[in-house]
């Protein structure tokens, strides 16, 4: 087959038209320090731009009112997105709503989409994804949480942390098990619970590195969420009974895809600002850049970015090709490749800015937050290498243990070659 990296003249275009776009209009907000409710007003217009463009909600398929794009420019455009924590929003993709919108592409029915999905998309609700619980960590299979059918009913019980924008959120997507006789892949499902039901009781938003609660005072971040006695109708079920582990692959895919790729902006933005500073900063006789181990930092990063980018998009070229399943080794190497990567880079960034790195003048330090939990968010980086290793691993065999004597390598290269050798070495 043929291997092709260039980009059709109108998508280049669109990228382009994105990078400055993100660059001139979007990146400027972050001066500001927007509270929600003004952020939202002045991202209005924007929002409207990019409605204009064809770019809106571009993850979705046409007739959803996506682009139908595919991973490999999708991936793409998130990796222009990535560069400011404000663009995702601004383009309709951003987390947890795009990939609470791509489930319910993927599993909801039409009654459900018009409840939910299409108000979702176009921002009249927002949504929350409540999977993680505190005793069950990494492994899904461990989840307690509980739905049980009661007539026309479900009833929840359990508990739930870290669930993203659970706290400003209109309905939440929630993890339960329905079968726990069942096999380890099929005893969850997903319910969708609107936030007011009662019985639904969040109890703080969680203060982490990358958001900081009891600094900024700002709501939505990741929500610790117990369910007691929550009702909800048997309608608000999506999929089938036990469909939760394979809606759950196939929304985290994808998502794993562009969060890859935004941290790649995100790399790239901190790489920029090493390039300047080491070009700018006069130290010890001569510029930063003169200094080999700084050298060493350039080249490094250059070529680390460079191998998560092109794993990170063969990987969306894969999954666009073969599907979601086909793809999970090279999903799981792009996490937590990718992840060290973001926080590598932008380590080195802080490093060459010394003192100043240090500080929140520059962004590198909220970008040095946010990118230390890449590292376990979406699964921890050694949940990430054991599925690689473990997928490689099944394809080798043990090698034969022998129990005679076996010619050495140079045994049996003088007994296939030795009469050459000794003609050889006799005309000598």
């Amino acid at each position: 087959m043929a291997w092709d990296f260039s980009t059709e003249p109108e998508f280049a275009a669109k990228l382009a038209w994105m990078r400055d776009f993100v660059r001139d209009e979007i990146m400027p907000l972050e001066t500001l320090e927007p509270d929600r409710e003004l952020l939202a007003k002045l991202t209005e217009p924007l929002k409207e731009e990019v409605k204009r463009q064809g770019l809106w909600a571009a993850h979705l398929p046409p007739e959803l009112g996506g682009g139908g794009f595919g991973q490999v420019k999708l991936g793409l455009m998130h990796e222009i997105l990535g560069a400011c924590a404000y663009a995702p929003s601004v383009f309709g993709n951003n987390a947890p709503d795009s990939g609470n919108a791509e489930l319910l592409a993927l599993g909801a029915n039409e009654e459900q989409k018009q409840r939910w999905m299409y108000p979702l998309l176009e921002g009249k609700l927002r949504s929350a994804f409540s999977m993680t619980e505190p005793g069950a960590g990494a492994d899904p299979t461990l989840l307690t949480t509980r739905a049980v059918r009661d007539g026309g009913e479900w009833v929840i019980n359990g508990h739930k942390w870290f669930t993203s924008n659970g706290s400003t959120a209109d309905f939440l997507i929630v993890m339960v098990v329905t079968d726990p006789d069942a096999a380890p892949r099929r005893r969850a499902s997903m319910i969708v619970v609107p936030v007011d039901t009662p019985g639904v009781r969040i109890l703080r938003d969680i203060p982490t590195m990358g958001h900081p609660y009891e600094r900024t005072g700002e709501p939505g971040g990741h929500a610790e969420i117990i369910y007691e006695d929550v009702h909800v109708p048997v309608e608000n079920l999506i999929g089938e009974v036990g469909d939760g582990f394979v809606l759950a692959q196939k929304r985290l895919g994808p998502g794993r895809i562009h969060h890859c790729m935004r941290w790649l902006g995100q790399s790239r933005r901190a790489f920029d600002m090493l390039c300047e500073r080491a070009v700018s900063r006069y130290v010890h006789g001569s510029v930063l850049a003169d200094k080999q181990l700084v050298q060493d930092w350039v080249a490094s990063s250059a070529a680390e970015m460079q191998a998560a980018r092109l794993m990170t998009l063969h990987a969306a070229w894969k999954m666009d090709t073969e599907g979601v399943a086909a793809s999970l080794s090279e999903i799981a190497m792009i996490k937590f490749w990718g992840a060290s990567v973001l926080y590598n880079v932008i380590d080195r960034a802080i490093q060459a800015h010394g003192s100043l790195g240090y500080t929140t003048d520059l962004p590198l330090e909220a970008m040095y937050r946010h990118a230390r939990a890449a590292r376990i968010y979406d699964g921890p980086d050694e949940v990430h290498k054991v599925t690689v290793a473990r997928r490689i691993l099944r394809d080798y065999r043990p090698a034969d243990v022998p129990t005679e004597h076996v010619p050495t390598r140079r045994e049996a290269a003088r007994a296939k070659f030795g009469s050459l050798l000794d003609t050889y070495a006799s005309n000598e």
